[in-house]
């Protein structure tokens, strides 16, 4: 029981640090390097507003939210539009921007237990033998909604159509009107917002460091190359595979081994399918 509870609460937990990063690189194919710090940059900024500005929690988190999606929207139009094609130069260039994020964060003193998100919902619940604590739960629910959203979002709005246009066929899309260069702005301010979001629910489960930038990356890349960058079944499919294991190998080893287990994973569906689960890009055979 303790492994199902907590292998499901992980795998969500996985999901969340990885769909941001999957939208923005299954619409505009940009590989978001700054993923993580944006991640850590929304925890810090809600943390500035509730115990700085006073500002209430959930104002805060929206207003985070909506600045790192702003930053995101602007990365695009400031430095990525010039890059579109040069996957190497937006790989440096989304990198560097991280970076001086979160090395910023570093020489501003953010890290340490002194910075802790608040829980949304305080206490715990006992199911079998397992106590889990009410923010798991909601982060469970997030995470659900979440999936429901997008997928209602890209199926129902004109947005969210346009999205899906320029993943399926870039040009077809330009051919009929739709604005690449925008949608693919947006993409990138929604994945920005969506890596905050992550952070709002995961961060009050323990103390905001920077080197957290660096590991939701490492996450989030694992997770979109085992299922699929561009494939938002895959991200959830992939979550789950890496979530059980994550756990199986706490429980049974040691958890030293987590890492080991999520870069061996990158590895090994790299070797036996370099476009992940569900990807639609060619295989390495068809490419050469």
């Amino acid at each position: 029981m303790e492994i199902i509870i907590y292998g499901i609460t992980n795998s969500v937990t996985l999901a969340l640090m990885a769909i941001g990063f999957s939208l923005t690189f299954g619409i505009s194919g940009v590989p978001n390097f700054a993923h993580g710090a944006f991640y850590l940059l929304g925890g810090i900024l809600t943390w500035i507003f509730i115990n700085q500005l006073g500002i209430p929690y959930l104002f805060s988190a929206i207003l985070s939210v909506i600045i790192v999606g702003l930053l995101g929207f602007g990365l695009y139009w400031g430095l990525m539009l010039r890059l579109r094609g040069l996957v190497v130069n937006e790989v440096i260039a989304t990198l560097a921007a991280a970076i001086v994020i979160i090395e910023v964060l570093r020489y501003l003193g953010f890290s340490g237990f002194t910075y802790v998100l608040p829980e949304f919902i305080k206490g715990s619940v006992n199911i079998g033998k397992a106590w889990l604590d009410y923010q798991r739960i909601f982060l469970v629910g997030i995470g659900v909604a979440l999936i429901i959203f997008l997928y209602i979002f890209t199926h129902r709005t004109r947005v969210g159509l346009s999205f899906r246009a320029i993943a399926q066929n870039e040009r077809t899309a330009i051919s009929l009107g739709i604005d690449s260069d925008w949608t693919a702005a947006l993409s990138m301010a929604f994945g920005s917002a969506l890596a905050v979001v992550a952070g709002l629910a995961i961060l009050p489960l323990g103390s905001i460091d920077t080197e957290v930038g660096y590991d939701i990356l490492i996450y989030a890349l694992a997770v979109g190359i085992v299922g699929g960058l561009e494939s938002v079944p895959g991200i959830v499919l992939a979550s789950f595979i890496l979530g059980f294991c994550q756990i199986l190998v706490a429980t049974f080893f040691k958890a030293q081994w987590l890492t080991v287990v999520t870069l061996a994973a990158i590895v090994i569906i790299l070797a036996v399918k370099p476009s992940g689960i569900f990807g639609k890009y060619k295989e390495l055979e068809e490419r050469v």
